[in-house]
């Protein structure tokens, strides 16, 4: 997401209603109620929810098949007509209650039984409930959120879409409430008239279907969808995409009949494709990557194919060279930021517009001009992160050669397929927890079929905006079905090997979990792939309207204990970065000077705070096991959960592989601009790769997944832009010759950054803190040594949470540790784990100072592991075990082993 963290906030919206006429007192009264908002619940065929009026006073529902209904003269008018209400004294069933948990306290209004045939027609036009005194006076009135009834009545589990049987098509629309629906047909992308199909509702089920013809394959579609729409109170009809869709034209204006099973769309050998080996998930390291950074500067990319997909089948490629020398090192999957079809980039690539690189270049490193002349075209151009969901099941078109028909879709494979064949698997960033639009909005799709349904509302029925988008409701039945289908389409037909969920917080954990059965059904023998392989993970966050289970069981870090599905750790982040996303930047952290060098910004009780943030890491590097057990700070045997993390428990997983540790993504500063923030200005570039390396062992060197923002390798920059999803590709593209890491670009973009210009601007002016080409190599090398430390030996990757209580201890712990230094042990005395090692000793010393610690050895013999016997770096090399005694040098992370002895 474009933000990693949220403050928690509410938001008063007041009932309003149009002004009476004055009344003969001349005071002017304002009715009752609002018809146009919706603060009742039909939650399920004959109960209706509403927290309004009381014992005593009378209900009613009103309809009106076109709309029209409003308050006048203190009367519901434009009625067809109405159903009385009754108010049950025993309250909303407990059922009710446990599926909308903010309806708890209100009243349960119940139809009479001899209503209830009437309901589904009702459904189809505007529903307005009211409460008047004995004497007929009108308390309140308002309009009825429907999801509840509408799962009550019309969950339907087939299949939806366009799916080909023998080239014919059958395609089924999913609109409960709408009066009717017809297939608009198009020859091509550029014709305007079409063949109109009326489509044959299914009352029981609320889909429309119609069985097509051979000759429709590959042509191009609509739905005219009659509907009732709250939003502007009456029949709409609107032509609008299939949810569903598999193809689309250029800028999604239409859908595209396509048969993802069509030989024609599958590469060669994409029957027989291989997946790169992985024996257990917690062998995974990740490398998060967006599609147009990865080769829109790339030289040794064709011109046509840079920033495409097709630019990952080009393996002569800087690109594709840099990603398999890292697979040949460990890394093991591929994340691409959105590659779903999105709403913010313009498809048509003639029509892009971006200041010239050349013109850029001339200003200097710390002016503000190339920043006013990205912002100016920054909408006009081809880059955006992409968490703007339009369709979710069909690829982005403005990352293929051609966004018009099915190229995207063979493009697509072909990526996937090159990267398999270069060692790494490929993860989706799939976001179903917003969408880019709702209501009636232009690229809005799902609201324009089933107004009020897909999205998540407020207590007035407004669309909830907690994700800084439209919220979707993966509570309600037919969304929870779109995420899954739409999920289970790119792992069976793109062969696509894990999602990683944009705010996976915002979603229910049974969703979650419903998913994850889905993808374990998929098989080799009858899909083609393992779904049991495919690895999920995502942000935990807990915040907005769902924060702290008020709607649902949501999939949080916490609750997704015990799942197996992983969750990133802001605490190893947080403790090895220093503050928080929302913190002064300046504040330090464990690797960057806490307490042991300070930079020009006071922070309060540093010392007290490292020994904090370093307990955060131990936890990290122990998989961030809630019951992992260590000495405290403070020299108590303690839980992980047991420490605190701003009134949360530090440790929350409950197996390593829910633990996704992380020291940068592609939100807020990388890794390096943070290092430039927070080390004293007189640290040396030495040091600062120093630093960056330190940090990079943390995560890579911790049980659990490893993930890593594609260039954190080579000291990756965007010139301290702290929000770059609009900066375009003068801030965020790669330069993978190592050349040029985006340090010194110019002040980053003024809307997200502006504030910090002061403290960034001579920070950018110092060439002194612009790394050199031989600095950004010699941080790929390292990076590269630690993927090997990584894969040299299975108690880097323990399977559960067992062996790691049994095998892992921390040294160096409680009030009296030398700061800034942690002590890592993994012990395989029986050669369960490791035939090579018998111990692995891990040494994290952040500090200025080079440290001697006296290890409780037993008679062991240490060695500098192999790998650092001829690294890259001479200090490393130097460090060395005099027992009972590790010498680390400064700012260096040192691994010692001692091998299995023959008897």
């Amino acid at each position: 997401m474009r933000f990693q963290y949220f403050s928690l906030f509410a938001v008063s919206i007041g009932l309003s209603g149009c002004p009476s006429s004055a009344e003969p007192d001349g005071i002017a009264h304002i009715p009752a109620g609002n018809t146009g908002q919706a603060s009742a619940h039909w939650v399920r065929n004959s109960v209706i929810a509403w927290n309004a009026g009381g014992a005593g006073d009378r209900y009613v529902l009103h309809y009106a098949a076109r709309g029209g209904l409003s308050i006048e003269a203190n009367k519901i008018s434009g009625a067809d007509g109405s159903l009385a209400l009754r108010l049950d004294p025993a309250g909303l069933p407990a059922v009710v209650i446990e599926r909308f948990p903010p309806l708890a306290g209100y009243s349960a209004l119940l139809l009479d039984d001899a209503d209830l045939a009437r309901v589904p027609s009702l459904l189809k036009g505007q529903v307005v409930v009211s409460v008047s005194a004995p004497d007929g006076t009108l308390l309140d009135a308002t309009g009825l959120q429907l999801p509840g009834v509408l799962d009550d009545l019309y969950t339907y589990g087939g299949d939806l879409g366009p799916v080909f049987a023998d080239d014919v098509p059958t395609i089924t629309l999913w609109a409960p409430t709408a009066l009717g629906v017809t297939l608009l047909l198009y020859d091509d992308v550029g014709t305007t008239d079409a063949d109109s199909f009326p489509m044959k509702p299914d009352p029981a089920t609320g889909t429309w279907m119609i069985h097509g013809a051979p000759d429709w394959k590959d042509r191009y579609y609509l739905f005219e969808v009659e509907v009732y729409v709250p939003a502007t109170g009456r029949i709409q009809r609107n032509e609008v995409t299939d949810p569903y869709s598999l193809g689309l034209s250029m800028n999604s204006r239409r859908s595209q009949l396509v048969d993802l099973g069509n030989p024609v769309l599958e590469p060669p050998g994409w029957d027989e494709l291989e997946k790169p080996p992985l024996a257990a998930f917690e062998d995974i390291v990740i490398y998060e990557l967006h599609v147009r950074d990865f080769s829109v500067i790339d030289g040794t990319v064709p011109e046509k194919h840079r920033g495409t997909y097709a630019a990952f089948s080009a393996s002569e490629s800087d690109g594709m060279q840099h990603l398999g020398a890292l697979a040949g090192a460990g890394l093991t999957h591929l994340h691409l930021l959105p590659t779903f079809d999105i709403a913010s980039i313009e498809e048509d690539r003639r029509l892009w517009r971006q200041p010239s690189f050349a013109t850029l270049s001339g200003y200097p490193a710390d002016a503000h001009e190339q920043q006013a002349a990205v912002a100016a075209t920054a909408d006009a151009d081809g880059f955006n992160w992409g968490y703007d969901p339009w369709h979710y099941t069909v690829p982005e078109g403005s990352y293929a050669t051609d966004a018009n028909g099915t190229t995207r879709i063979l493009e697509y494979r072909r990526m996937v397929q090159s990267l398999n064949e270069a060692g790494l698997r490929v993860v989706m960033d799939v976001v179903y927890n917003h969408t880019a639009a709702s209501g009636q909005a232009e690229k809005s799709v799902l609201d324009r079929i089933v107004p009020g349904y897909y999205h998540r509302l407020g207590p007035t029925g407004a669309v909830e905006q907690s994700t800084c988008c439209e919220n979707t409701a993966a509570e309600h039945a037919m969304m929870a079905k779109l995420m899954i289908d739409s999920l289970v389409t790119w792992a069976r037909d793109y062969k696509i090997d894990g999602f990683r969920f944009d705010l996976m917080g915002h979603h229910p954990k049974s969703v979650l979990m419903e998913v994850r059965a889905a993808l374990d059904a998929l098989t080799i023998e009858a899909d083609g792939v393992d779904g049991r392989s495919i690895y999920l993970y995502g942000e935990g966050w807990n915040f907005g309207e769902v924060v702290d289970g008020a709607r649902f069981v949501q999939a949080t870090q916490a609750n997704m204990a015990g799942t197996g599905i992983g969750t990133f750790n802001d605490r190893l982040r947080d403790g090895a970065r220093g503050g928080t996303p929302f913190s002064d930047v300046r504040d330090q952290g464990f690797v960057n000077g806490l307490g042991y060098d300070p930079n020009a910004y006071d922070q309060d009780d540093a010392d007290t705070l490292l020994l904090q943030l370093t307990d955060w890491l131990r936890i990290g590097l122990a998989g961030n096991l809630a019951d992992f057990r260590f000495v405290n700070a403070m020299g108590v045997p303690v839980a992980a959960k047991e420490v605190d993390y701003f009134g949360q428990p530090a440790g929350f997983t409950a197996d390593p592989s829910e633990h996704i540790a992380y020291v940068e993504a592609h939100d807020n500063e990388t890794l390096f601009d943070t290092i430039q923030l927070k080390a004293p200005i007189s640290t040396s570039m030495a040091d600062r790769v120093r630093i960056q390396h330190l940090s990079n062992s943390l995560a890579l060197l911790a049980q659990g997944i490893p993930f890593v923002h594609a260039g954190q390798d080579l000291l990756r920059s965007k010139s301290m832009d702290r929000n770059s999803f609009n900066s375009g590709d003068w801030f965020n593209a790669i330069d993978w010759t190592a050349r040029k890491t985006n340090w010194g670009k110019g002040l980053p973009i003024a809307s997200q950054n502006e504030a910090q210009w002061p403290l960034m601007q001579p920070r950018l002016a110092d060439p002194a803190l612009l790394p050199s080409p031989a600095d950004v190599a010699h941080s790929a090398e390292l990076f590269r040594e630690l993927l090997a430390i990584r894969n040299s030996s299975a108690l880097f990757r323990l399977r559960s949470a067992e062996e790691i209580y049994e095998r892992l201890r921390f040294h160096n712990t409680g009030p009296a540790q030398i700061p800034g230094l942690i002590v890592m042990s993994l012990e395989d005395e029986d050669g369960a784990i490791d035939e090579d090692y018998a111990e692995i000793v891990a040494l994290f010393n952040a500090g200025r100072e080079p440290v001697a610690f006296a290890y409780p050895s037993g008679g062991q013999a240490f060695e500098l592991h192999p790998v650092l016997t001829r690294s890259s770096d001479p200090v490393v090399r130097t460090a060395r075990y005099d027992g009972p005694r590790f010498l680390v040098p400064a700012r260096t992370t040192a691994v010692f082993v001692d091998r299995h002895r023959q008897q």
